[in-house]
């Protein structure tokens, strides 16, 4: 059943399997009347046009298939399923009298809606208990959930999954399971979502009981994987489209596109029209203008071709146009009907069997020429016997070199229909992004930056190529990154999970500690405090709070009234990169002097991690775990990108200074404590793919500029952090100032990075290995961290150790210069399976302040068996 349903002003498509009387009043709709209270308690304006016909059969306990403009909404089959969940009479033959219901969502922030909503309207129907379920990696976790009494279950197939391995009589109580956005499950998650449906398959067909089993898919397009989700796990499903696009590829509409020169259009369009007619076909052509229905039926008819045409200033109505055309088609003539768009409505043509669309459509236009085909829409799978007997309905896009507007949007589509799409498509798609991003100030995209991929690219609103006047409008100044291999940072504000804002703090004298301190005396002199009346945009000011002053710029200033002498406006704290409202009159004159130093707030990006399960956001738990573990507090960093007032750290460490040693102990590993939530995997691509993105202009980042590093640049970094440099001082406070750092697992243990072989101690022979170390009197013990070592050679010398092994492909290689001499013959070199243990025997007896002579930061002490001695100097790290 196809039909027009009048809805206002509009018309309504809808293709329906089999007929349904549709809800349209929420008066009259098949829901509990608590539920009907509870809706209308929080305004709901439905039912919606999809909703009316999607209530009716969910409610009855049918298999059904939605796809719909509005398949995202949960409302499309919440409010039933909360209904058939009140008839205890269905569920007697389970614990309880209730029943099950399952829905899969496609990631952790949709079930986090769907969740809400179950909790609002739940109120309106007996406990039904429902039960957000997000697990991480960790197997505990899933061992730990409880779900006695649980009626709704909400989560992701993954982390369905991961339940399922701990809990498999789940899926045996399972009534309705619900799957939520499917297009994006059976893209993204496909063979997850079929395993759960296996899963379902086999329990249900090994209980006894009779019980109600309903699968419900709503969506927003049409996938090709919903045809055997039909034919496998559904019973007769009602399929509703309201959506004539989508119907479109469900009917198997075939499309063609049919590259020509934008001067040679009507010369193709002849061609088509001589092939269509050897079939008695009806076949409208659309353009968006009247000049061109004009050459178009006047090239028509020289070429002696019978056709109509039709536009706003034609002399024949439509009811006479319409007349005429089936006239043609009944004589036995292959009836063409030339037309602008604006005509179809009034024409109401529904039974053509081929659209040629000699204007390119925008998305929009696109749908409304498909519904001029809906009667030849074939409603069989594509799979069936009978389809291969039908005629099927064609849309034909004449391609030219103009045809640029809507590009992406149409190739996503027939991407989306898997039709046949020629390369100058192609071709023309990504020329036309970036001719559209260079026209648009939008900020770089945060996935980009975050995670080094946009995987909504083409829905994506934001740039993803560098615009040199925006991204590198404010730069940070090299001073700044003194050096790179090592900085501290203070965050102030967690975005999310990788991303803050926060300072670069000088090791020396920080001149942002000196400035906030000048502000603060100068403030605290009431006769300094000297309110703005005209505040402006762009400009700085002064802000004092809880007795601390801070630079801010106003972003944003609401329009005056004339009776309003004080407005909120938005402000930035251009040393910390929050943004918040305050009244105008809190804002202070700030003194030019106080203007000098450059903002010092810059955006931080902690590399090579993403979410599990394909996610696109953090979780608001990984992010809350990393917020109170690091906001406010020094961490120290290797940057390894930079890009205007952004940069890219890996690794970024918590550390806790030791003032009578002057060194730091690293206390955390940001990333690794990202991973060891379980909520987070993996991201080995991601500063290669920044790099790649900053290549297109080549931007020269601070780790290209490591390579200028000359050695006695190094060396003085060395000489200025070593405890014999500090012990030398004569100023007391200087040597203080110049306190070591102390390396403990700086860089990552888990994961061998490329970035960390191609580092300024890079060996040319091969990788390097990472290897802790400590020591006792008589001996020094190396770990080299190496996974299966296979022709490993280790050769030892008075001061040198020379070692080399091959590791999943790759040659690693350690060549270190002993800081002290050892006793060759008697070193040993043992291979285990997660790494190489070198045992050194020291010439002389006693404890080494360091092991090797220069630094190496692939080398690190190993404190889990260092215990220093009570006379002992501080180590440092290699």
């Amino acid at each position: 059943f196809q039909s027009f349903q009048n809805v206002g002003k509009e018309k309504n498509y809808v293709f329906l399997s089999k007929k349904i009387e549709p809800s349209s009043v929420l008066e009259t709709a098949p829901l509990s009347d608590g539920l009907k209270k509870e809706l209308a308690w929080n305004k709901f304006s439905g039912p919606t046009f999809t909703e009316s016909y999607c209530w009716p059969p969910v409610a009855l306990g049918c298999d059904v298939i939605a796809i719909s403009h509005q398949g995202n909404d949960p409302l499309l089959y919440i409010p039933p399923v909360l209904t058939l969940l009140q008839l205890k009479s269905d569920y007697q033959a389970l614990p309880n009298r209730s029943g099950v219901s399952l829905i899969l969502c496609p990631g952790w922030k949709k079930a986090q809606v769907v969740f809400d909503l179950l909790k609002t309207y739940g109120k309106g129907c007996r406990q039904l208990h429902p039960m957000l379920i997000i697990l991480g990696q960790n197997k505990e976790a899933a061992r730990q959930v409880e779900m006695r009494g649980c009626e709704v279950i909400v989560t992701t197939p993954y982390n369905l999954l991961r339940l399922l391995e701990h809990n498999t009589g789940l899926l045996c109580r399972l009534c309705h399971l619900v799957l939520d956005e499917v297009e994006v499950l059976l893209s993204d998650a496909t063979e997850q979502v079929f395993t759960i449906l296996d899963c379902y398959k086999r329990a249900t067909a090994q209980v006894q009981e009779n019980l109600p089993r309903q699968v419900v898919a709503v969506g927003a397009q049409w996938n090709k994987h919903i045809p055997p989700l039909i034919k496998e796990f559904m019973s007769d499903p009602h399929i509703v489209i309201t959506a004539v696009e989508e119907a479109a590829i469900f009917g198997n509409v075939q499309q063609v596109v049919q590259p020509c020169m934008n001067s040679n259009r009507t010369a193709e369009l002849l061609k088509l029209l001589d092939f269509t007619q050897r079939n008695l076909q009806k076949v409208l052509v659309f353009t968006d203008s009247i000049t061109d229905v004009e050459i178009i039926h006047k090239a028509l008819k020289s070429n002696s071709v019978v056709s109509l045409k039709k536009h706003k200033e034609s002399k024949c109505n439509a009811q006479c146009v319409l007349e005429r055309w089936r006239r043609m088609h009944s004589s036995g003539t292959p009836a063409v009907l030339v037309l602008t768009d604006d005509c179809l409505q009034s024409l109401g043509i529904t039974d053509a069997t081929c659209v040629i669309h000699f204007s390119f459509p925008s998305p929009e236009v696109f749908g409304q020429r498909l519904q001029s085909l809906r009667d030849n829409f074939c409603t069989g799978m594509k799979d069936s016997a009978g389809e291969q007997e039908h005629v099927k309905a064609k849309s034909v896009i004449l391609l030219t070199e103009s045809s640029s507007c809507h590009a992406p949007e149409i190739l996503c589509y027939l991407k989306h229909a898997e039709a046949e799409i020629p390369e100058e498509l192609y071709d023309l798609t990504p020329r036309v992004l970036e001719s559209e991003e260079d026209k648009l100030s939008r900020p770089l995209c945060a996935s980009l930056k975050m995670f080094g991929i946009c995987r909504k690219r083409t829905k994506c609103p934001d740039r993803h190529q560098i615009n040199s006047s925006i991204d590198m409008a404010q730069n940070i100044a090299d001073e700044m990154i003194e050096t790179p291999e090592r900085v501290a940072i203070l965050p102030l504000l967690v975005v999310h999970a990788t991303n803050y804002f926060g300072r670069i703090v000088k090791k020396q004298k920080d001149q942002y500690t000196v400035l906030a301190k000048e502000m603060n005396d100068y403030f605290r002199v009431p006769g300094q405090r000297i309110s703005v009346t005209n505040v402006e945009k762009s400009v700085f000011y002064g802000l004092c709070e809880g007795g601390i002053c801070h630079r801010v710029q106003v972003v944003e200033t609401p329009p005056a009234k004339d009776e309003e002498n004080v407005r909120k406006v938005t402000i930035k704290y251009i040393d910390e990169g929050r943004t918040s409202q305050v009244n105008s009159d809190q804002l202070l004159h700030l003194p030019a002097k106080f203007q000098n130093l450059p903002p010092q707030a810059m955006e931080i990006v902690v590399c090579r991690v993403k979410p599990i399960d394909n996610e696109v956001e953090w979780n608001p738990k990984v992010t809350d775990h990393i917020n109170h573990k690091i906001k406010g507090k020094l961490h120290h960093a290797k940057v390894v990108h930079t890009l205007g007032r952004t940069v890219w750290v890996d690794p970024m460490v918590g550390v806790t200074s030791l003032p009578e040693m002057k060194m730091w102990i690293n206390e955390y590993n940001i990333r690794s404590e990202i991973l060891s939530t379980g909520l987070g995997t993996d991201n080995p691509g991601h500063v290669g793919e920044i790099q790649k993105l900053c290549r297109q202009i080549a931007v020269l980042d601070h780790a290209e500029r490591l390579e200028h590093f000359t050695e006695e640049d190094t060396a003085g970094v060395e000489e200025a952090s070593s405890p014999q440099a500090t012990s030398v001082q004569e100023n007391p406070a200087e040597s203080c100032n110049s306190s070591m750092f102390l390396d403990v697992s700086f860089l990552d243990d888990a994961v061998q990075t490329k970035e960390a072989e191609d580092s300024t101690v890079h060996q040319q022979k091969g990788c390097h290995p990472q290897i802790k170390w400590f020591q006792d009197n008589v001996t020094v013990t190396l770990k080299v961290q190496i996974l299966r070592a296979s022709d490993s050679k280790c050769e030892f010398s008075r001061e040198k150790v020379a070692f080399s092994a091959y590791s999943e492909g790759k040659l690693y290689v350690a060549d270190l210069e002993l800081y002290q001499s050892v006793i060759a013959e008697k070193s040993t070199c043992v291979i285990k399976d997660t790494e190489a243990v070198i045992l050194l025997v020291k010439e002389k007896k006693g404890a080494w302040c360091k092991l090797l002579k220069n630094k190496n930061v692939h080398v690190s002490l190993d404190f889990e068996h260092w215990e220093e001695p009570e006379d002992e100097r501080p180590f440092t790290v290699g």
